[in-house]
């Protein structure tokens, strides 16, 4: 290397070079990207429900909560829950001038002053799963009244964990069932496809859920009547600890994850949250069974009223999602077995025809044999039937050919 061609000769050290080169490195751009995750996570935390996310190092959690919180535009605060003693969080007793009448009050931490006076952020709780049962103990209050000491963390001030499995955590210890019973619960992954193209200097640029203002007095109907209409029917759900200890650090059915879960149902849909947003905020608050128990009664709540779609064939709407679309027609079929007679007949009739023209042929074969079993013997056969007599025999025949192929052959082996 020539003297001219030094660091030193450019009248910059070697550090600035590297600095140079740091620079370009973090150099990056963004791009709007849908995020199924981000979008529940914001929703959570626009609803100020704590949040704990479940995910191995690594894995981008704290990456997801600065974004998030440069999208809200709330400061970040970082805590390692892990690393501080219970007093940190309970507050440290400080003797003041008469203790017999003023009593002893405990001091807040340092972040939860600047919290306080800010008046609002976002708190993150890192590294949960490796807190000793005394820290999470005295996160209790934290987390669920927002008590640190003597102060209260103002409304402004949203709250988020993050936790690795006890598989993958440094000495790792399980969740307390009443600390963990104040969550949501949201399981963590990666994105190959956004790795990939971040690390190629494009990261992704989540839109946040807006809320639409017109549709929150039919969300909060929406929400109440779907989870008190779940409970009245299966009582055993409102509160059901689970028996295995590793079950009991995760989400689980109580009066108060009902009471999220509810809050979470009205913010999505007011919002108009995607069913895989909505899936990982029930599930994440109740646990997977209650879950997709309140899924499957907000699907019902969903259809089309029977009555409505037999007054009018020709002009009814029908779900676009195959499973919904199947459960209409059979509630129309049932609709017709309660009351029989040869109009609603013709008319189920009708809207299999017309559920035919705009659906896959598949799913009008069990409401068709539903039907045609409650026909009468001085009803005629409508000529709808017609129509509809060669899908259903020839989806019957594929089903058929595909029950006779061995599995093996289907696989590809």
């Amino acid at each position: 290397m020539t003297a001219a061609s030094t660091p030193a000769a450019h009248g910059s050290s070697p550090l600035d070079v590297a600095e140079e080169l740091l620079t370009l490195l973090r150099t990056t751009t963004t791009e709007p990207r849908p995020d199924v995750q981000l979008e529940a996570l914001a929703l959570a935390v626009a609803a100020d429900l704590p949040v704990l996310l479940w995910g191995e190092p690594g894995i981008g959690k704290t990456a997801a909560l600065t974004q998030l919180a440069e999208s809200l535009e709330l400061p970040l605060t970082t805590v390692i829950a892990s690393v501080h003693e219970p007093s940190d969080f309970s507050g440290l007793p400080v003797v003041g001038d008469d203790p017999a009448v003023q009593g002893v009050p405990m001091a807040p931490p340092d972040w939860a002053v600047r919290l306080v006076r800010a008046g609002r952020g976002l708190l993150f709780l890192d590294e949960l799963s490796t807190a000793p049962p005394a820290v999470q103990a005295a996160l209790l209050r934290l987390v669920l009244e927002r008590r640190i000491g003597s102060l209260r963390l103002p409304s402004g001030v949203r709250i988020v964990a993050a936790a690795n499995p006890r598989s993958s955590a440094a000495d790792g210890w399980e969740l307390s069932p009443p600390l963990a019973n104040r969550f949501v619960h949201l399981q963590w992954t990666h994105d190959h496809e956004v790795v990939v193209r971040g690390l190629g200097g494009t990261w992704p640029r989540a839109t946040l859920p807006q809320l639409d203002p017109e549709a929150l007095p039919r969300a909060v109907d929406l929400a109440r009547r779907a989870v008190c209409g779940l409970l009245s029917v299966r009582p055993p759900l409102v509160h059901r600890l689970p028996q295995q200890e590793t079950g009991r650090g995760g989400p689980w059915p109580s009066p108060r994850s009902w009471e999220m879960a509810l809050r979470l149902i009205a913010f999505a849909t007011a919002a108009g949250s995607s069913r895989e947003v909505l899936s990982l905020l029930v599930r994440g608050a109740v646990g997977d069974g209650p879950g997709l128990e309140m899924l499957a009664c907000l699907d019902r709540m969903d259809l089309p009223d029977p009555e409505a779609l037999l007054a009018d064939p020709s002009g009814a709407v029908l779900p676009e999602r195959g499973d919904r679309r199947q459960a209409a027609l059979e509630g129309v079929v049932t609709a017709v077995r309660n009351r029989p007679d040869k109009p609603r007949w013709d008319a189920a009739w009708a809207l299999l025809a017309r559920a035919l023209e705009t659906g896959a042929p598949d799913l009008v074969v069990v409401p068709a044999t539903g039907l045609a079993a409650l026909r009468q013997e001085d009803w005629e056969v409508p000529q709808s039937i017609e129509r509809l007599a060669g899908a259903i025999s020839l989806s019957r025949r594929a089903d058929d050919t595909a029950a006779r192929v061995p599995v093996a052959t289907r696989a590809g082996r």
